[in-house]
């Protein structure tokens, strides 16, 4: 049984995602991966059957490592997508708050918390962790260290959660692909991804492909450029709509766009997730 590769160690908010993605294809395994090249590689030689790769934060943006991975192995799709909300909690084996002296995590998720840092926690020592799950396995061993982790990550490393919520902007989430060979079956609604390239980089180029999904009444959920790393200007852009692209009305405007683009691309159409885990 082939499991679904997470980038690690266990108790980050990928392994989190990769547990819901789990729950939606029946799968158990899991697999935590040192990075995402790795997490890819494993579904490349079969010792995975998916892989899940964070794609955007509404916070911190696109993840440009996992668009660049994505064009990389074109032998893989986008099969699917976790919107999973990031909830940063404080947690400590310390018994107030006033014997804490050190915080630990991902420098992302201590840059998510500065506000409660700087009101709860002032003059403590502030240290970057390669992931919130080992800021929490840390904490775990240290009843002086707290970390800013998920509760996820504290009921796997038995840590106590001092205080939840303590993210400066509640709405956060992060967006995770599901890459594989294999779609799983859904009703939907869809959602699809596509890289394009303009035939030429002259006025209106990006106008005339963009046109044509609004024409036809298909809205676009995303659009991220990319440069192709070949010419200053010279750039991809990475689309999401809504829709099938075996299905009408996308399957037309993507047989239109095959003589208005260098490069057409569908990575993948897949169920969509509004943020809930598919009904997690």
């Amino acid at each position: 049984m082939k499991g679904i590769a997470y980038l690690g160690p266990p108790g980050t908010y990928s392994h989190e995602a990769a547990t819901i993605w789990g729950r939606l294809a029946g799968q158990d395994l899991f697999l935590a991966c040192l990075d995402l090249p790795e997490a890819l590689a494993t579904v490349r030689d079969g010792r995975a059957g998916a892989a899940v790769l964070p794609v955007e934060n509404s916070i911190e943006g696109a993840v440009n490592l996992t668009l660049d991975l994505v064009l990389e192995t074109p032998e893989l799709q986008v099969v699917g997508e976790v919107v999973l909300p990031i909830h940063h909690c404080l947690l400590s084996r310390a018994d107030n708050l006033a014997t804490i002296r050190e915080v630990w995590s991902h420098p992302q998720a201590l840059a998510q918390c500065r506000h409660y840092l700087a009101q709860k926690l002032p003059g403590v020592a502030i240290r970057p962790a390669t992931s919130t799950a080992a800021a929490a396995s840390q904490a775990q061993q240290r009843p002086d260290l707290a970390a800013i982790a998920s509760t996820f990550a504290a009921g796997l490393y038995q840590v106590p959660v001092v205080a939840t919520g303590i993210e400066d902007y509640p709405d956060n989430k992060t967006r995770f692909w599901i890459l594989g060979q294999e779609a799983l079956q859904h009703p939907g609604p869809y959602k699809t991804s596509l890289v394009v390239a303009a035939v030429a980089n002259r006025p209106g180029s990006l106008y005339a492909i963009l046109k044509d999904f609004a024409e036809a009444g298909i809205n676009l959920t995303r659009i991220e450029s990319r440069p192709t790393k070949k010419e200053l200007g010279d750039y991809l852009f990475f689309i999401d709509c809504e829709g099938k692209a075996t299905d009408s009305p996308l399957k037309d405007v993507l047989a239109g766009l095959k003589n208005k683009t260098s490069l057409l691309l569908v990575l993948g159409s897949y169920p969509c997730d509004g943020g809930a885990g598919h009904d997690r």
